[in-house]
C-alpha cells in the first residue's frame, strides 16, 4: 500500500501540472465525472447500502448518533444534486489566472495581481458521502489538488466516488490521475499533518476537537470552522408569521447541518412571545428556556431559547456565545437590520431569511468545500474564489531600480 508520504508527493507533483490547465480541460474532467456517475449509479447505491448497514449497528451500539446515521444515507435527489452542482460548477468561469487588479508602476512596467490555485489541499470532512465529489469538484476547477479524508462509516461510498474521479481524470486528456486521493484512517491523518514540505492548506470539517487537534498539531495553514453556534433574532417590529415559517424551516430543514439555528433570541417587545414557543413546540422543536451553555451546537429539534432586551442585546449575546458563523435578524425596522449587520461578528449576517442560506450552493459558488470563521483570505463558505490564492505579475520594458534610485525616473503608481 502506498505511502501518505508518496500520496502527498505525488500530488504535489500533479498541481505542478494542474495549476496550469485551462478551463476546457478542467470543464471536460468535470463532465466525464457526470458521464460515469450516471453508469454506476446502481453501483454508487449498493456502497452506500453497505455503508448504512454498518451505521445502523454503530447507532445501535451507541457509537455514532441519529444525525450522524441520517446524514450518511445518500439517495436518487442527493445523486441528482450532486449531478446538477457538477453542471452548475461548469458553468463558472475559470476563478484561476484572473485579473484582481492592475497597475501602471512606470511607462512600460506594469503590475497585475492574478489569481492562482493554492497547492494540495488536504480535507478531513464528516460522514456526508456526497461531500467526496462536491469538494473534489470544486478542487479541480480551482486548479489544485487533494488528498481527502472522509468519515469512516461512509468508506465504502468514498471509495467508488473516489474511484470515480480517478476514472475521469484518466480519460481527461493533460490531467494527472493524482490530482485527486482518498486515504482511510485517522493514522493517515497524523501523519498528512507532518508533511507541510507537500501541503499548503488543511481544511477540516468536524467536530471542535478534531479542529482543534489539527490546529495544534500542524505547521500547515488550517482553514476552517470549529462549529456553528448560529442565532436568529426576533425583533419587537418582526412579522409573526414571516418569523415562524423562518425559524421552522432554520432548524428543521436540517438540523444536523452547521448553518442551523441553535439559539433563538427574542426581543422582550416582541408582541407574541408565548405564541411563537407554543407554535414552534407544535413543530417538533424542543424549547430550552436559558440553559445554562449557549455554546451548544444540538444537531437536532432543539432550540435554546433567551428573551433580551433590544438589538444591541442580541448583538453582544452573539458576539460572546457565537462561533462566527451565520447569524439572523427578523425585523422591519431597517436601522436595527443595518446595527445588526454592521455589529455582529460573524462570516455570514442574514436579515429576514433562513440561516440555512448561508451554503457555498446557495450562494452560486457552486458548492463548498468548507465554511471558514477564518479572518484570513477566505471567509463563510469556502467555494471557487476561497480556493484560490493569488500572485503579482510585473511587465517591464528593461527596467532596473537604479533608475529610480538615482532620481532618473519617477513611478506613476497609476491604477489601470
Amino acid at each position: 500500500m502506498e505511502t501518505i508520504e508518496n500520496i502527498a508527493k505525488n500530488a504535489k507533483s500533479a498541481f505542478l501540472v494542474t495549476m496550469s490547465l485551462d478551463n476546457e480541460t478542467k470543464n471536460k474532467a468535470l463532465s466525464n465525472i457526470i458521464t460515469i456517475i450516471k453508469e454506476k449509479e446502481s453501483e454508487i447505491f449498493e456502497s452506500n447500502k453497505k455503508d448504512l448497514i454498518e451505521a445502523k449497528k454503530l447507532l445501535e451500539e451507541g457509537k455514532i448518533n441519529k444525525p450522524t446515521y441520517d446524514r450518511l444515507k445518500l439517495d436518487k435527489n442527493k445523486l441528482q444534486g450532486l449531478i446538477q452542482g457538477l453542471e452548475d460548477l461548469i458553468k463558472l468561469k475559470d476563478p484561476t489566472n484572473q485579473v484582481l487588479w492592475e497597475k501602471e508602476l512606470d511607462k512600460g512596467l506594469i503590475l497585475k495581481k492574478v489569481s492562482t490555485p493554492i497547492g494540495v489541499i488536504g480535507v478531513i470532512f464528516e460522514s456526508r458521502p456526497d461531500c467526496f465529489i462536491q469538494i473534489a469538484s470544486l478542487i479541480i476547477k480551482s486548479g489544485n489538488c487533494a488528498i481527502l479524508k472522509g468519515g469512516s462509516e461512509a468508506i465504502n461510498t468514498n471509495s467508488i466516488f473516489c474511484d470515480i474521479v480517478t476514472c475521469a481524470l484518466e480519460k481527461t486528456p493533460g490531467f494527472d490521475k493524482n490530482a485527486i486521493n482518498l486515504v482511510y484512517s485517522r493514522e493517515d491523518i497524523k501523519k498528512l499533518l507532518d508533511l507541510d514540505e507537500y501541503l499548503s492548506l488543511i481544511i477540516p470539517r468536524g467536530s471542535n476537537s478534531l479542529v482543534k487537534f489539527i490546529k495544534e498539531n500542524t505547521k500547515i495553514p488550517v482553514l476552517g470552522h470549529a462549529s456553528g453556534i448560529c442565532h436568529i433574532f426576533v425583533d419587537r417590529t418582526a412579522d409573526y408569521n414571516s418569523a415562524l415559517n423562518i425559524i421552522v424551516d432554520a432548524k428543521t430543514q436540517y438540523p444536523s447541518a452547521c448553518n442551523a439555528v441553535e439559539t433563538l433570541l427574542i426581543d422582550k417587545e416582541f408582541d407574541r412571545i408565548d405564541d411563537l414557543e407554543s407554535d414552534l413546540i407544535k413543530h417538533g422543536i424542543k424549547i430550552i428556556k436559558n440553559p445554562d451553555n449557549y455554546s451548544i451546537e444540538y444537531g437536532d429539534k432543539i432550540l435554546a431559547l433567551k428573551i433580551v432586551d433590544n438589538v444591541d442585546c442580541a448583538i453582544n449575546h452573539i458576539n460572546k456565545y457565537g462561533s462566527g458563523h451565520t447569524d439572523s435578524i427578523l425585523s422591519n425596522d431597517k436601522n436595527n437590520i443595518e446595527r445588526f449587520f454592521n455589529l455582529v461578528d460573524s462570516s455570514s449576517v442574514l436579515s429576514n431569511c433562513s440561516t440555512r442560506f448561508s451554503d457555498g450552493f446557495r450562494y452560486g459558488f457552486g458548492a463548498e468545500v468548507g465554511i471558514s470563521t477564518n479572518k484570513t483570505h477566505a471567509r463563510g463558505p469556502v467555494g471557487l474564489e476561497g480556493l484560490t490564492i493569488y500572485k503579482y505579475k510585473l511587465i517591464g520594458s528593461n527596467n532596473i531600480v537604479l533608475d529610480y534610485v538615482e532620481g532618473k525616473k519617477t513611478f506613476t503608481h497609476r491604477d489601470l
